[in-house]
């Protein structure tokens, strides 16, 4: 193949927006970027333990609608309900929003108008999953903050945790992630919690017979009943998603779905579906396998939807817009 040629193909393999960014982005415009970011979130994580988990979560939440943009960071006003009122967006973690905000005020001081927030969230989640143990990986920077942020997209746009398997797998198929991609991205429930309503189902109301499903361990469910009691009267009643080492970034995520320990039924349902159990062994057995996964996925994830030069704006504060909406 002529050298031209292949040039030209690889240029075409890699979207325009994502190509201009670069790790190296801010070098020039704000050298103690890196610095400003890790010392504010050391200092939150400090300080409230479950930062790292709600921070990884919010990105997620961000990157699947509307792209890595930080749509999910706008307050709702009197003419807009934003992403973050959105049902599925309500358990968001208050922590994971002030960690950003505290990181851009920082940064404003030091270099103002130059960050957008939605670097800062992908720069400080990565931070965030090294400090409680997680895989290094590169952030790409350069993202500019998006223009949109309404409720009404985020359904359509992310996943329910008691859909099928079938469900989820197409999800992710759309978006543009392979099955082991998927399972990578799911280990991240190896820190943080879920709330009682998102696996109460499993608990209380499995089926016409069975009040508690069967595949998860006794003992596992009868804690978790004894926690959840109150889970309708009290919502923000929890659970943590790895019950063995819930503070530390590991493989015991998978683990604990060999064990009967999940407890999502999308968690449980990937050590059974024989697309994503071979997945699920390997990252069980091999932690290594299951970082350097997990950090692939992850840069992925970094891309979805990027915007860049004039599609987006560098707010002056991550809750709104620079603009007024119209």
């Amino acid at each position: 193949m002529a050298l031209p040629v292949l040039i030209l193909l690889l240029f075409i393999t890699i979207p325009f927006s994502e190509s201009k960014l670069s790790v190296e982005y801010y070098k020039k415009t704000c050298p103690d970027l890196e610095s400003i970011v890790r010392d504010t979130v050391t200092l939150k994580q400090m300080a409230n333990p479950t930062t790292a988990a709600g921070t990884l979560r919010l990105f997620f939440h961000d990157c699947m609608v509307e792209g890595c943009d930080a749509s999910i960071l706008i307050s709702s006003d009197h003419i807009n309900i934003a992403e973050r009122d959105a049902d599925i967006n309500q358990s968001l973690s208050g922590d994971a929003l002030e960690v950003v905000a505290r990181a851009k005020t920082a940064l404003e001081l030091t270099c103002p108008g130059i960050v957008s927030c939605s670097d800062i969230l992908a720069l400080a989640t990565r931070n965030l999953v090294t400090m409680v143990g997680g895989p290094f990986y590169n952030v790409r920077l350069g993202r500019k903050d998006g223009k949109v942020s309404q409720a009404s997209r985020v359904e359509a746009n992310l996943i329910r945790s008691n859909r099928t398997m079938e469900d989820i797998i197409n999800y992710f198929a759309v978006k543009g992630f392979t099955i082991e991609e998927m399972v990578a991205l799911s280990g991240g429930h190896t820190i943080g919690f879920s709330h009682c309503k998102e696996f109460a189902d499993r608990i209380f109301n499995y089926n016409r017979t069975t009040a508690t499903d069967p595949e998860m361990y006794p003992k596992f469910a009868e804690g978790l009943k004894k926690t959840c009691t109150n889970y309708q009267t009290n919502t923000a009643m929890s659970a943590f998603n790895d019950v063995i080492t819930p503070g530390k970034f590991d493989n015991m995520y998978y683990l604990n779905l060999k064990r009967g320990l999940g407890l999502l039924s999308s968690d449980h349902a990937l050590v059974k579906d024989p697309r994503t159990r071979p997945f699920v062994d390997l990252y069980a057995a091999d932690q290594a396998a299951f970082f350097k996964a997990f950090a692939h996925a992850m840069e992925k994830l970094a891309h979805q939807g990027v915007k860049t030069g004039r599609k987006g704006e560098v707010r002056h504060r991550c809750d709104a817009f620079n603009f007024i909406q119209g």
